[in-house]
């Protein structure tokens, strides 16, 4: 028989690969505008650092931003010279919706929240075709509603949302669907189609508007940018950097220009540097100033001015070009047969790129899920801005900042220099990275681009983003936040994800990022270990609220606590170090010594989680579970007992070694067995090292089975942590019995919240007090399906404990998988629990088949929770229906 042929590539395969070899700008332009840059921590110059009050939504269509700019539905190039995006105006609303509106945490009875209901629908990687619906009520915005019966209910309480509103009843809301399709990588075409879903005509004016970030405001070298129109229907863009540009238009819309600058008389009553200013457009179409605009045709912000009245069921669409090319006239060259044409093919390639993504397996139901969520994924892209050491400073054309911000935020992240296009947890709620929100997102990232992520894991440590002493930055609002380790493990998983794909394993990629861990290493080693007994202190470790103190703070009384979460995830990192460290020996067999280095770190953390000098330390032998322990200034330690996903983390410490590959590394095998045979002080409270398993495999692990099979016990009982819908992040059991602890003359306590949080204790809208959270149900499942390599249909557990019923840990993890991917799937009467009990999402063919990717999930009810938009860890969601095919 002859070779078989090499799988044809597919046109977003093919493009995706021009930009690796050719460094084809494919990705130059993508849904690189935020969708809020108000109320962040780069646009706050107040002494107090209250950012949401410093820069108001109410401000945000008057003022110039310094740092990005935000928009509906929009895009930008990869610097963000030029933007994008749509404005919108139903003749009732009292502002011209330019962007996504939402509550501050003053204003909401559970943090930030937006109030908009959108749906990312499609994308490319290199989104050469991208969808997308916004839901425009047809009545007048509630915004004072929103604010005042939130700020009515309390804690306890659900948010009050945009549908409970009624502002959609009777279906009186447009469709507005955006789409874009790339004729090349430096010519984008636009689609905006507007569909009248109500009862009576109605009326919409559409605004595709195009705009240069202000950035000559702050500089007095920036060359200022120019948008101007001499012919009908035909913007030219003038910008130094990216040079010549044209927006083509179609129809008859009126174009309307200004200047993206701060409308001082309104903000400040101060005089305005220019009669036309950035809130222009709203005077004009919801005023009707005519003065507003400058009837010169130019400017740095303009607009084609579409007003549209439909009758029910009717809609329109509207056609635009934002390109590098000179096509003359708008009709029939730039916006043609041709144009449609490109949209057509464009979408029938994006359909033949996930028919290599999405097992054929799949329902149409899940399938739908699986694309949404990578849609999600890759629409949550964002230019990010923030140059720490110029924000402290301030601009040279601007006033300075107060004194105090040399004492406060940030200030020790000088070097911290950030102009990249980031992966987003949600670009409205969270529209800054975080790093290990970021190490999860790359994973599904990987199954449609692995470049990409790649080049976000690298990124992360490249010197201008890690700190010189090797901490990677957590997030804008505290850098200095200690995120749990799980980058390496990041960098290992997209490795292996791109090898089994391609069979080609980029081990350039894996070395970079290994040294610079070895840095992040050293650091965690040396800063959070306080008393240098291999337990550490991470701090919040990104669990919120899931104990009875803020971890981030001085403890009450002094003291520190010893976290077995914080001390779990440094041997979870030193397992993804060695086992980097051995895949890079496969072909450089000199870092076999460094994998031995973590392999004799990782002993010295197990044994340290299970004993110290024979008292029992975090792992309870009575409760069979682990715990943090509280060290208090009088050299006691106390257990706090509070059964929470702190305890189930140290099962995520588990690495399988194949006998394949420890023959091929002889050195590391001998290390090894040298180990085991004369450190029994260091071994023996760990898994077995030296008992070979199912196919001869060895177990690295802080618990042996007695202890999985205890821990186990907990994580499976319907009455504890597991719920119909993944493993909740604290027992229910401490609903009814709260955990309460007495110090310094005060009580604090723990309970079981399965929803919204009713404590601030970390955050306003942050709970890790109940609900189910999507990266460390698939960190677990992902342990569990190690732990079956080794331990194979030998080991089984109760599954629900108490059920009689015995399976294998393969098999828990499947279920456990299944329960996770059924908060989204339609169930037999049609309800996704991902809604909750809403049911337009159930019957209405408009709604029905829309998903929403919430930040977490209700622990009873599989009920979407936190920040809507969150595709970024929960998009975790297509890895794991992709990996089950059913």
């Amino acid at each position: 028989m002859g070779a078989v042929p090499p799988k044809a590539m597919t046109a977003e395969e093919l493009r995706l690969a021009e930009v690796r070899t050719e460094n084809k700008p494919w990705r130059r332009w993508g849904p690189y505008l935020s969708e809020r840059a108000w109320g962040t921590v780069r646009e706050d110059y107040s002494a107090s650092g209250a950012a949401w009050e410093y820069f108001p939504h109410d401000h945000a269509r008057s003022r110039a931003y310094r740092w990005s700019e935000d928009g509906i539905a929009g895009i930008s190039d990869e610097h963000q010279h030029i933007c994008f995006a749509l404005a919108l105006w139903n003749e009732r609303d009292p502002i011209l919706k330019e962007r996504l509106y939402g509550l501050t945490p003053a204003e909401a009875n559970h943090g930030e929240d937006v109030k908009e209901l959108y749906y990312y629908l499609d994308s490319t990687p290199t989104h050469s075709y991208m969808r997308m619906l916004y839901k425009y009520p047809q009545g007048e915005f509630p915004y004072s509603d929103l604010i005042q019966e939130n700020g009515r209910r309390d804690k306890s309480q659900p948010e009050y949302e945009l549908l409970d509103t009624g502002i959609f009843n009777e279906n009186r809301y447009f469709d507005v669907f955006v789409e874009y399709a790339k004729g090349d990588a430096e010519d984008m075409l636009v689609r905006i189609e507007v569909a009248n879903r109500g009862p009576d005509p109605a009326e919409i004016h559409l605004l595709p508007t195009v705009w240069f970030r202000n950035t000559w405001s702050w500089s007095d070298t920036d060359t200022k940018p120019v948008l101007r129109s001499e012919e009908p229907g035909l913007i030219d863009l003038d910008d130094p950097v990216l040079g010549r540009r044209r927006l083509y238009c179609d129809g008859t819309p009126e174009m309307i220009f200004t200047e993206n600058e701060s409308n001082n008389l309104r903000l400040w009553n101060s005089p305005n540097k220019s009669p036309y200013v950035k809130d222009a457009f709203h005077e004009r179409v919801v005023h009707g100033n005519v003065d507003a605009v400058n009837p010169a045709r130019t400017g740095t912000k303009a607009a084609a001015w579409h007003a549209l009245r439909l009758e029910p069921g009717e809609s329109h669409s509207i056609r635009l070009r934002l390109t590098i090319h000179d096509f003359g006239k708008v009709e029939p060259h730039a916006i043609g047969p041709e144009f449609d044409k490109t949209f057509i093919r464009r979408r029938d390639e994006a359909d033949e790129f996930y028919a290599t993504v999405i097992p054929q397996s799949l329902s149409a139901d899940a399938a739908n899920v699986m694309r949404q969520g990578l849609a999600g994924m890759l629409w949550s892209k964002q230019y990010y801005h923030y140059v720490v050491q110029r924000w402290l400073d301030g601009d040279p054309t601007q006033p300075p900042p107060p004194a105090v911000r040399e004492e406060g935020r940030n200030t020790l992240w000088k070097q911290l220099y950030a102009a990249d296009v980031l992966s987003m947890p949600d670009k409205w709620e969270y529209p800054w990275f975080a790093s290990w929100d970021l190490a999860f997102h790359c994973i599904s990232l990987a199954l449609v681009d692995s470049q990409f992520a790649k080049d976000q894991l690298i990124l992360l440590l490249r010197e201008w983003y890690m700190h010189p002493s090797g901490q990677l930055p957590a997030y804008e609002w505290a850098f200095g936040d200690s995120n749990p380790p799980v980058h390496a493990w990041s960098a290992l998983r997209v490795f292996r994800i791109e090898k089994k794909r391609t069979g080609v394993g980029d081990y350039e990629f894996l070395e970079r990022v290994f040294h610079k861990l070895l840095l992040n290493f050293t650091w965690w080693v040396n800063r959070k270990d306080m008393e240098d007994r291999h337990l550490f202190q991470g701090g919040f470790l990104g669990l919120d609220n899931v104990g009875i103190f803020d971890r981030s703070a001085p403890l009450p009384g002094g003291g520190h606590l010893d976290q077995a979460d914080g001390t779990a995830w440094m041997g979870f990192f030193c397992l993804n170090l060695m086992a980097m460290a051995l895949e890079i020996a496969l072909v450089k067999p000199a870092y076999e010594d460094v994998a031995s280095k973590f392999l004799e770190h990782f002993t010295y953390i197990g044994r340290a989680m299970t004993t110290i000098g024979g008292d029992q330390e975090m792992w309870d032998e009575v409760d069979g579970f682990f715990y943090d322990v509280l060290c208090t200034p009088d050299g006691k330690h106390r257990e706090l007992r509070i059964r929470s996903m702190v305890g189930i983390i140290p099962l995520f410490a588990v690495e399988t070694l194949d006998p394949e590959a420890l023959e091929t590394l002889k050195g590391f095998r001998e290390r090894l067995e040298w180990f085991i045979e004369n450190r029994p002080d260091l071994t023996a409270y760990l898994a077995s090292m030296e008992e070979p398993g199912r196919g001869q495999r060895r177990l690295l692990s802080i618990v042996d089975k007695e202890k999985l099979a205890a821990v186990l016990r907990w994580v499976l009982d319907e009455s504890e942590f597991l719920s119909d819908y993944g493993v909740r992040s604290v027992s229910k059991v401490h609903r009814a019995h709260p955990y309460v602890l007495g110090l310094e003359g005060h009580e604090y306590s723990v309970d079981y919240e399965p929803a919204e949080s009713q404590t601030s204790l970390f955050g306003g809208n942050s709970n890790w007090r109940g609900p189910i959270w999507f990266p460390v149900n698939y960190l677990l499942i992902e342990s569990l399906q190690k732990f079956d390599y080794y331990l194979g249909k030998s080991f089984t557990v109760e599954f629900p404990t108490g059920s009689g019923v015995m399976m294998r840990l393969e098999d828990v993890a499947a279920e456990l998988s299944r329960r996770l991917n059924r908060i989204f799937l339609r169930d037999a009467e049609g309800r996704r629990p991902v809604h909750g009990d809403e049911e337009r999402y159930r019957n209405d063919p408009h709604w029905r088949d829309l998903i929403l990717f919430h930040e977490y999930f209700h622990g009873d009810t599989g009920r979407g929770l936190g920040a809507s938009h969150q595709t970024g860890w929960t998009g975790l969601v297509s890895k794991m229906l992709q990996q089950s095919g059913e």
